[in-house]
């Protein structure tokens, strides 16, 4: 879910192109539930090999990394660990609204409402350590790199973009400029054609950036600010103060010069502190390597055709359009 800040930081609608040549960090499992919610079949039934295996998440990301690399761009791809304890929360009401959108889809599909039970279904996606760990092979197989997070992902893909190694952020989250990202790209997994919920409709996404620097100048503030505006909004850490948005929030903090302050006259849980520090001193690690290296055409055959089903001709065609746009050959040894 992540922290609401969309309506007060600066975005700017790009291309794809305009991420050629630039190495971006991925919000791994942000992609990956995107893909389980949205890669299901008319009832909202996961994509599934005969022995009853899903592929929806393998599906998304060989089809996406492919388009990626088309466009030049080069994906490193960021995977959680460890959350923080005061995730817990969090975590179990998402369990919660799982649960209770598995009855619906459920229900949806006793009564023959087949638009219904899809939607329904997207907010039932669970991502497993099985499927994680199938994410990573295939990545190995397709050249691109993965960096294993020792606490949240978007920590450790806003310190890589800190540290220069890489050009940006990729989520639909806004978490990883809170944690200090400079520049945070949205849509990535998202670009092209996208239908509205609920209508008949489809609307064109492109993605845009965010430029960290480029925000808080406009807000007037600093970053440490601006990570107070998130917890009064609500973060994966605590649940936000209650009829205070993004807008009503960088009032307050532009009000106090200290969120103990902010905390006292709001009345707020003292342990909010706590969720400062993990903004500002997040859990992250400095021995990752970031290499590409050329795609191994017969281990991805073998793993997503002769094992897992996927037609063959459509793999090898989507494995071509990047030999033959010449990315193939400029992933190996690309630092």
């Amino acid at each position: 879910m992540g922290v609401d800040l969309g309506s007060i930081v600066n975005k700017k609608e790009i291309t794809l192109e305009h991420l050629s040549g630039k190495k971006v960090a991925i919000d791994a499992y942000n992609a990956l539930y995107q893909f389980l919610a949205t890669i299901r079949q008319p009832d909202g039934t996961l994509l599934m090999d005969s022995r009853g295996r899903i592929t929806s998440h393998l599906s998304g990301i060989f089809y996406r990394s492919i388009r990626l690399m088309e466009k030049g761009i080069r994906p490193v791809y960021v995977f959680d660990g460890k959350p923080p304890e005061l995730k817990r929360e969090t975590i179990q009401k998402r369990i919660e609204v799982k649960e209770e959108a598995e009855k619906k889809w459920m229900e949806a599909l006793k009564e023959g409402d087949l638009a219904g039970a899809r939607k329904h279904a997207q907010a039932t996606s669970r991502l497993t350590k099985e499927m994680v760990g199938e994410t990573k092979e295939l990545l190995n197989f397709m050249g691109l790199p993965f960096v294993q997070a020792p606490g949240e992902g978007e920590a450790q893909a806003a310190h890589m973009n800190m540290k220069g190694d890489v050009w940006a952020c990729a989520s639909q989250d806004y978490d990883s400029i809170i944690f200090g990202a400079e520049k945070l790209v949205r849509n990535l997994a998202l670009t092209g054609k996208r239908k509205l919920p609920g209508r008949n409709e489809y609307v064109n996404v492109e993605p845009e950036l965010i430029e960290l620097t480029e925000s808080l100048q406009m807000l007037e503030l600093d970053r440490r600010k601006l990570i107070w505006v998130g917890i009064l909004v609500g973060t994966d850490f605590n649940p936000g103060i209650r009829g205070i948005g993004p807008k009503k929030a960088l009032l307050l903090v532009k009000k106090f010069d200290s969120f103990e302050k902010i905390i006292s006259e709001l009345k707020a849980p003292e342990w909010f502190m706590e969720v400062e520090r993990i903004f500002l001193e997040p859990k992250t690690v400095d021995d990752y390597g970031i290499k590409f290296n050329k795609p191994q055409v017969e281990g991805i055959v073998e793993f997503l055709c002769n094992e897992r089903e996927f037609s063959e001709e459509r793999i090898r065609n989507a494995l071509a359009k990047i030999k033959d746009s010449g990315v193939q050959t400029t992933l190996e040894g690309f630092l």
